[in-house]
Order: structure tokens, then C-alpha cells, then sequence
């Protein structure tokens, strides 16, 4: 089994800062990419940040300029730092991560229980 946890969320006054983490854990064999994803009105989610396993990194227009995507590799954990934040910014961010599982010779993307960000204007 793979598991993902999320922390780092909370509540914040707009213009202030938050770094979110995402951790993964179980039998895993390899990770690829590493994203982030938030609810956005008309859509089902709205892709905030990525980070491939060669450390490319692809934002949001929303949010380009404001937030950094990270990862580490040695602690399965993946980033997300979030600066001069707005209350629309306000959501539950997921973390979505493709996984190689031991002895599966597929990728699987796997899911966050989601963390809540607010910001207060």
C-alpha cells in the first residue's frame, strides 16, 4: 500500500506565507512527478504546481511568481511554499504523485487526504 500525507495548511492573512508538505510512504519502488491540485470554480480541479523527476517545475498562472514547488527525493516528500498569498487562494490543496509500487510494473498517481489553506483579507 502507498500513502500520502499533507500538512502544513492553516490560516493566514493575505500577503503572508504557508509551505505545505506531502509525504509518501509504503512499498514504493520509484516516484516520478509530483503535483498540486486545488479545487477552482467551473472546473473539478485547477493544477497549481508540478515538479517532474528531473526537477522541472510547471505553475498555475494563478499563481507563478508566488508560489516555488519543490521535492526530496531521499524523504518522498514534495513542497509547496506558498508566499504573498490572497484570499482567493483560499482551498483544500491535494497532493497527486505517481508512483512506481515494488513489484508492480506500473505507474499509479495516488492521492493526499487534502490540507485547507485560508486566507483572510
Amino acid at each position: 500500500q502507498v500513502q500520502l500525507v499533507e500538512s502544513g495548511g492553516g490560516l493566514v492573512q493575505s500577503g503572508g506565507s504557508l509551505r505545505l508538505s506531502c509525504t509518501a510512504s509504503g512499498n514504493i519502488l520509484s516516484i516520478y512527478d509530483m503535483r498540486w491540485y486545488r479545487p477552482a470554480p467551473g472546473k473539478q480541479r485547477e493544477l497549481v504546481a508540478e515538479i517532474t523527476s528531473g526537477g522541472r517545475t510547471n505553475y498555475g498562472d494563478s499563481v507563478k511568481g508566488r508560489f516555488t514547488i519543490s521535492r526530496d527525493n531521499a524523504k518522498n516528500t514534495v513542497y509547496l511554499q506558498m508566499s504573498s498569498l490572497k484570499p482567493e487562494d483560499t482551498a483544500v490543496y491535494y497532493c497527486n504523485v505517481d508512483i512506481r509500487r515494488i513489484f508492480t510494473p506500473s505507474v499509479s498517481d495516488y492521492w493526499g487526504q487534502g490540507t485547507q489553506v485560508t486566507v483572510s483579507s
